[in-house]
């Protein structure tokens, strides 16, 4: 049984299933939306235009998976999950029955929520968050009835500078409200002020360290501003960009085991601690850091389609494992890349850690090729080993992908010294002699040296 019908829910079906024929496994999911195996990562570009129909978004629909003999049960919502007994209550959205359904194996894939202000007026129309395909449709239908061109976005992460864009690419007069002294949270503030900046050279309004505190609504009902504790901002239409949470309600009701951040904790088969038939994977979960040996919460889809497929293998009778994450995430608002993989300054400094940072400019292609274009890349590396601990890159084409280079490396557990030999590719159009990645890492191992 699966609960939750996207990435890792339907990903861990669709593995079991290719492993165990119909008459061997039975495999019953539910669903409570309208839709199955989509990509929310593609939600803002399909609100900005990049993507043009919401169902070039959808990987597999429910008719697919039902073909593959899974029993697909959508907007059905599992209210309970009843562990001593194996079973699970559910109700069926529309109508509202609800019925008990017992299982051998469970797998809890239930997603996260985005994280909603208690506000005045935070419910308002016209006021949106963006996970879903519903929630997408909801502001696409929005932007389109909305007459004026004024749009709020209150968060400054990942989604919100994505819906930033989105807005912007709309023709929207757009300003972005964040709490934080910088946007993106993600990286460490001096790199977060790069992003900043480019951002207000793209016509975009920032007002960071403020916290909203009210929405205003006009006469109709519907939203008209955005209220700080020292201003006001007009809007015809706010998105939520602040961040989500896991969804582990159900499993917190249950009983099951939950780490410091909400989600729940498994072992490396992605199996439930403490419960032998039950799974769970995606963005409900707590993976394991390697960098810093700590479990964090990473919702990403990279991630909940792994979570799946070792799930799917390890219900079908196969044997697979997940052994953690480096923390690779990239992103962009208009032209500006923004990636990140490993720690923060802080993330170092709250396991104990010391380390030494470093920050060079460089360019995306050999400086004298058409169209080279500046990046900057920041480098944590541990002080005595030389262990690369985190990299941090902003810049124009060619700059976010670049990440993967540190991503493996910090897996490897490799030291900054180990990297300047790495054997990258090279042509002018691609890349200046030395890597701006290289040319970091040599900056690092030369830190290292003097800094012990």
């Amino acid at each position: 049984m699966v609960i939750g019908g996207d990435a890792a829910g339907m990903s861990a079906a669709s593995q079991a299933r290719r492993l165990k024929g119909s008459d061997e496994l039975e495999i019953v999911a539910f669903e409570r939306g309208h839709f199955t195996s989509y990509s929310a990562c593609g939600i803002p570009y399909w609100v900005g235009g990049d993507v043009g129909e919401r169902d070039e978004l959808i990987a597999r629909t429910p008719e697919e998976h039902r073909a593959r003999d899974i029993d697909l049960r959508m907007r059905t919502e599992v209210t309970e999950i009843d562990v001593a007994g194996g079973r699970v209550r559910a109700r069926d959205i529309d109508s509202g029955a609800e019925s008990w359904t017992s299982y051998d194996k469970l797998v809890i894939a239930t997603g996260a929520r985005p994280i909603r202000p208690d506000l005045p007026g935070a419910d308002a129309p016209g006021v949106h968050g963006v996970q879903t395909l519903d929630d997408g449709q909801a502001l696409i239908d929005s932007l389109t009835r909305t007459r004026g061109r004024r749009a709020v976005v209150v968060g400054a992460g990942y989604i919100g500078v994505e819906m930033a864009e989105a807005l912007i690419n709309r023709g929207y007069e757009v300003t972005v409200v964040n709490r934080g002294s910088e946007p993106m949270s993600t990286l460490d503030p001096d790199m977060g002020r790069l992003v900043h900046e480019a951002m207000e050279g793209m016509g975009i309004t920032m007002v960071d360290n403020a916290q909203v505190t009210k929405v205003h609504t006009g006469e109709d009902g519907r939203v008209r501003a955005v209220a700080t504790e020292d201003a006001e901002y007009p809007a015809d239409v706010v998105v939520l960009g602040i961040g989500v949470r896991p969804e582990t309600a159900l499993a917190k009701a249950a009983g099951l085991p939950l780490g410091a951040h909400g989600g729940l904790l498994t072992d490396l088969s992605m199996r439930v601690r403490g419960h032998e038939n039950i799974w769970a994977g995606g963005d409900c979960v707590e993976v394991l850091d390697l960098v810093s040996g700590q479990e964090r919460h990473f919702a990403l889809g990279t991630h909940a389609n792994k979570h799946g497929q070792v799930i799917g293998s390890n219900v079908g009778g196969g044997y697979a494992t997940f052994p953690g994450v480096v923390g690779t995430a990239v992103s962009k608002v208009c032209d500006l890349e923004i990636a990140r993989t490993g720690l923060r300054e802080k993330d170092a400094r709250r396991v104990g850690l010391q380390y030494e940072t470093v920050t060079i400019e460089s360019t995306s292609r050999a400086g004298y090729y058409p169209k080279a274009s500046l990046m900057t890349v920041k480098m944590l590396a541990e002080r005595r080993t030389g262990r690369l601990l985190g990299v941090q890159i902003v810049g124009r084409e060619g700059a976010a992908k670049r990440v993967d280079i540190a991503a493996v490396a910090l897996t490897a557990r490799m030291t900054v010294e180990q990297m300047t030999a790495l054997d990258l590719g090279y042509a002018p159009p691609f890349s200046p002699v030395w890597d701006p990645v290289l040319v970091a890492a040599r900056k690092a191992a030369r830190a290292v040296v003097q800094g012990f």
